[in-house]
């Protein structure tokens, strides 16, 4: 690994622990960007019940490792949910088979993107951490990290709510337990 990737993967890990302690442990959802556009300014309930401004996700097109192109922007059939991990994530190993039960179980309402942000990681690391927790949803790449600096990521993992409005919800940083995820998912998808 390169000295730049370490540094890095570093900060991520730093930001991270950072984030954790200031919030007495308890990893939290990170407050969304501020949008100025005029939808930014119009309240909505966001999954945790506290009024939030609406901000419009933003739009990106990765593909998979078989060529496939998936969009993100604008209205949707179903919620999403984008997953930002790195293969060297350790609770991105400990979430993964997680997420593979709430996408299974939510399939018919939900969609599930994982984004290996593979600028901070490498691509056989990815591949090793596809084939070990075979995810049952869409394994994207982004290969230079420019999806993940449009979200404006910060740790690993970082899990993305947007609904079929196409508007983040909710943006969660680190590691949730399974059953507070599963609620904001729940959440999320009744709205």
């Amino acid at each position: 690994m390169s000295a730049d990737k370490r540094c890095k993967r570093l900060i991520s890990i730093l930001l991270f622990l950072m984030a954790v302690l200031a919030d007495g442990g308890q990893a939290q959802a990170a407050p969304p960007v501020q949008d100025e556009s005029p939808a930014a300014s119009q309240p909505a309930e966001n999954v945790t019940g506290r009024a939030a401004p609406v901000m419009p996700a933003p739009s990106f097109v990765l593909q998979d490792a078989g060529g496939n192109t998936y969009q993100v922007g604008g209205l949707r059939e179903k919620a999403l949910l984008v997953n930002f991990w790195a293969s060297w994530c350790g609770p991105c190993q400990l979430e993964a088979p997680d997420l593979n039960r709430l996408a299974v179980k939510y399939k018919a309402v939900l969609d599930v993107y994982s984004v290996n942000v593979t600028s901070q990681d490498t691509k056989s690391g990815a591949e090793r951490f596809v084939r070990r927790y075979m995810p049952t949803f869409p394994v994207l790449y982004d290969l230079k990290g420019e999806v993940f600096a449009k979200y404006n990521g910060q740790a690993f993992p970082t899990n993305v709510l947007i609904d079929r409005n196409g508007n983040i919800r909710e943006v969660i940083l680190g590691l949730l337990p399974a059953e507070e995820l599963e609620r904001k998912i729940a959440s999320l998808v009744s709205a």
